[in-house]
């Protein structure tokens, strides 16, 4: 699989000790997979998201995929002082149905690990069954440490790891990392109250098949 680096993110983090990443762990595929998405504007004032890069890391913090997009419409905002996105890096990316496509093979089922993954489907035109995601701006413990309220991954991972990101511009790959040291060191737990949530008050399991979800499906654009 193709990979794609940046080298505009300026934060903290030395590569060679990166504190995201596990140490000569397993550089493949495994069953747990984090995502994270830079988005450029395009409309007027550039109001509206696109994507513009996409990363996938592994459980170990490993980056297994990361794809710079070439642009599905003119581009009226880069970002660049957020997304960290330049004209040079999408002009010549991968078309967004081949990325797309890519991404859709990996993420099937397989759980998905990410920060406000919403964002991120509504830019790739996915969906990912719900219980299936793990998403650190949702879950509640989290959101108690911040008074209820939803905490930025910059927040979380100052408070939780000890560990400075998005001090400039962001890194997808660094997001995604983020995101799946704070799942992987609060897994236990997650996955404990995801469990007790499947037996109903009779201490009957519910269905898989549950109407809240949602299918892992290609969309039209694929047609």
């Amino acid at each position: 699989m193709d990979r794609t680096h940046s080298n505009n993110n300026n934060n903290n983090i030395n590569d060679n000790v990166n504190p995201l990443v596990k140490q000569k762990s397993f550089t493949g595929l495994t069953r747990i997979i984090a995502m994270d998405c830079e988005m450029v504007g395009v409309g007027e004032g550039g109001s509206e998201s696109i994507l513009a890069r996409v990363s996938l890391v592994n459980r170990f913090g490993q980056c297994i995929y990361d794809k710079y997009v070439k642009p599905t419409e003119p581009v009226t905002d880069y970002r660049t002082f957020v997304s960290g996105i330049r004209p040079s890096d999408i002009e010549n990316g991968e078309d967004f149905k081949v990325v797309q496509k890519e991404v859709y093979d990996i993420l099937k089922n397989r759980t998905l690990v990410g920060h406000a993954l919403r964002n991120d489907f509504q830019v790739l035109y996915l969906e990912h069954p719900r219980r299936m995601i793990r998403d650190t701006s949702v879950y509640k413990p989290f959101k108690r440490m911040f008074n209820g309220n939803t905490p930025s991954l910059r927040r979380l991972t100052e408070r939780l790891l000890g560990v400075g990101i998005q001090s400039n511009e962001h890194s997808s790959v660094q997001d995604a990392q983020a995101a799946m040291r704070l799942y992987t060191m609060h897994r236990k737990e997650w996955e404990d109250s995801i469990g007790k949530k499947k037996f109903d008050v009779k201490g009957k399991r519910n269905s898989t098949n549950h109407k809240t979800d949602k299918p892992n499906k290609i969309p039209k654009t694929f047609g």
